[in-house]
């Protein structure tokens, strides 16, 4: 991952009041674990969130 994940984490949280420390706990090559936590916890699609984080320029 590119880029500061404590300022992706930040702008996620402030997004997403819901989402815990665990929930944003990120680890290289644990990619898509964090998708699943974040869908089950946001309610959004799989494509929604990796859209959403190439926004926020995250990228793998």
């Amino acid at each position: 991952m590119h880029g500061s994940w404590d300022d992706v984490k930040r702008q996620l949280r402030q997004n997403y009041g819901e989402l815990t420390e665990e929930d944003l706990t990120y680890e290289k090559g644990q990619e898509h674990e964090l998708l699943d936590r974040l869908q089950a916890r946001i309610g959004k699609t799989r494509d929604e969130i990796q859209r959403m984080l190439s926004d926020l320029n995250v990228k793998w």
